[in-house]
């Protein structure tokens, strides 16, 4: 089997995109691109300070402009912002660009692992757990609509979700 020129890591916040894509493009010898850094290196600012002046529908409209950069190039390995499929345009293009990996874990355990994390801005404010339950609502189905594979990452290593993401593209 050939291993797709591009792999696009969707899935919410705390899943693993950033990690488990920086050692799944290592592994596989191509460029890794996290979608969120990538806004923050261009505007030079991090992002909640992007949803506080332009609020979210000003970080979408940037999030779709480096999608649209990024899914044109050839080698990728993408990790996707967590709301990146929420919009038709960007499921449209990941799903031409390349072969989408759902990371998914439960949400106990996405609240626990962003819980210190000062940069997630749709979490300020409430509890953790009840923000992710009501954000998977509506980006659980976007996420398997879009998924060419769901690999979980919950309570494993890195290593093992790598080990077994390769394994299964292997198999394909």
């Amino acid at each position: 089997m050939k291993i797709p020129d591009n792999i696009y890591l969707v899935g919410p916040m705390g899943a693993g995109k950033s990690t488990v894509g920086r050692q799944l493009a290592k592994a596989l010898g191509k460029d890794f691109i996290d979608c969120d850094h990538e806004i923050e290196r261009r505007t030079g600012v991090k992002i909640p300070l992007i949803f506080e002046l332009e609020g979210e529908t000003g970080f979408r409209k940037r999030e779709c402009k480096i999608l649209t950069e990024v899914t044109q190039r050839a080698g990728v390995v993408l990790a996707t912002g967590g709301g990146a499929v929420l919009d038709e345009g960007n499921r449209a293009l990941l799903i031409r660009g390349g072969f989408i990996i759902y990371l998914y874990a439960p949400t106990e355990l996405l609240a626990k692992r962003t819980a210190s994390d000062r940069n997630r801005p749709l979490l300020h404010d409430q509890d953790p757990e009840t923000a992710f339950q009501r954000i998977l609502e509506t980006r659980d189905p976007l996420y398997r609509k879009v998924a060419d594979m769901i690999a979980k990452t919950d309570h494993r290593t890195i290593r093992y979700v790598v080990k077994d993401i390769l394994k299964r593209l292997a198999e394909l």
